[in-house]
């Protein structure tokens, strides 16, 4: 038992970064193609932002939600082969091709990503489950160190475009892996109904969670490297070690969710919506290089917290039959986001210019901690029908 537990842990830790250190390339690096290669303006590296994340959406909402294990087996190992083709064919891209290759990049990671938490939270103990689901989310903050900080590096030499070719043997990789992926081995069909899914609180207070940090994530990704070298004057390499420094702080607060397990998370989402807001604050009034650079850092915590902890809570609400279908919503509003925040972005940027953009996202985070407050509310009178509660709030693993 143990022995396979080890060897799924083993395929999920790398599948996962193999994926997501080249995915996070792209993403990273389409808005750098874009402005320095092709002249295009903020809006317009918005919108492309945008379309990734769509085509993302689409995929995960309507289509990977919908499928049963099988199909979504199968899409999934295609998906995969996908994304290795795709992958070095943005070394020949062009002001027109760019959108396509956006398009169908964002498209089969939708079929790819939900797929693989699913799988990582296949394990039936709970709290085996839940360190797996941590030791996953510490895989996408290795890749996250190790893909930019050797981006880094490569870019000191070679150019924007040639970096997708020495990310491409990760796409390989991607779909070598892709069979070994655990699913279901029976699953009975739920209509994948949203309501049915966002009725559950603790759906919800994984959603809030999210959204708290991915409205200002959104926009570092598309814009944080711009700001950079238009306000700092950083090179291509510095833009990818402040992104190194970022996921180095997210990788920490990972591996410490991973060792240690957690039953009371609301002082760990409070905790990471404070530094978002310190971090945000800090991004706007920065006067050096070396002060984005402690920014990126301190954004870097709550980046490691929040996407973990909404995960766990997810695990903790739903049984295993709902969860595909809980996760690829929850992955589909994550991409909502990365739709609209880049869009919307662009033009505000256009507008009012970079650091006062960085200050207008304070509100929404704000307005997202106050949406958590009232669902903690709300947990509490769950739990209260059902164990009295302590003196120390806890979320229990929904109940039989």
């Amino acid at each position: 038992m143990k022995s396979s537990i080890i060897i799924s842990i083993i395929v999920i830790v790398a599948m996962t970064f193999a994926l997501r250190a080249s995915n996070n390339m792209v993403v990273t690096t389409v808005p750098l193609l874009a402005k320095y290669e092709f002249s295009m303006g903020p809006t317009e590296i918005g919108v492309i932002s945008g379309v990734f994340a769509g085509f993302t959406f689409l995929a995960s909402a309507f289509l990977n939600s919908r499928l049963c294990a099988v199909r979504r087996k199968f899409f999934f190992m295609l998906s995969s082969v996908g994304f290795a083709v795709l992958l070095p064919l943005f070394y020949l891209a062009t002001p027109f091709t760019i959108w396509l290759l956006a398009a169908l990049s964002g498209f089969v990671l939708g079929f790819l990503m939900p797929n693989i938490v699913t799988s990582a939270g296949l394990f039936q103990d709970a709290r085996t489950r839940e360190r797996v689901l941590a030791i996953y989310t510490l895989s996408l903050s290795t890749s996250l160190i190790v893909g930019p900080s050797l981006e880094g590096l490569i870019l000191m030499k070679y150019t924007l475009r040639q970096a997708f070719l020495f990310f491409a043997p990760l796409g390989i990789l991607t779909a070598a892996l892709s069979p070994t992926i655990r699913f279901p081995a029976s699953e009975k069909r739920e209509p994948a109904k949203f309501d049915q899914i966002s009725s559950n609180p603790y759906f919800m207070t994984a959603v809030y969670n999210i959204l708290s940090y991915n409205v200002p994530f959104a926009i570092l990704t598309a814009f944080g490297g711009i700001y950079a070298k238009d306000v700092f004057g950083a090179s291509y390499a510095q833009i990818e070690l402040l992104f190194a420094v970022f996921f180095a702080a997210s990788f920490t607060v990972r591996l410490i969710l991973s060792i240690k397990h957690f039953e009371a998370l609301f002082n760990l989402t409070y905790f990471g919506i404070t530094l978002t807001l310190i971090g945000l604050t800090l991004m706007a009034i920065s006067k050096s290089l070396l002060m984005l650079a402690v920014a990126f850092l301190l954004l870097g915590v709550p980046h490691g917290l929040t996407y973990p902890i909404s995960l766990i809570y997810i695990s903790r609400g739903f049984e295993e039959k709902l969860r595909n279908a809980a996760n690829s919503f929850f992955f589909s509003i994550m991409m909502i986001i990365g739709v609209a925040v880049p869009f919307v972005a662009g033009a505000v940027i256009s507008l009012i210019g970079m650091r006062l953009a960085y200050f207008s996202l304070i509100l929404p985070v704000v307005i997202l901690l106050i949406l958590i407050r009232l669902n903690q509310q709300k947990l509490n009178r769950l739990t209260a029908k059902r164990k009295p509660i302590t003196s120390k709030l806890r979320l229990y693993p929904q109940p039989r």
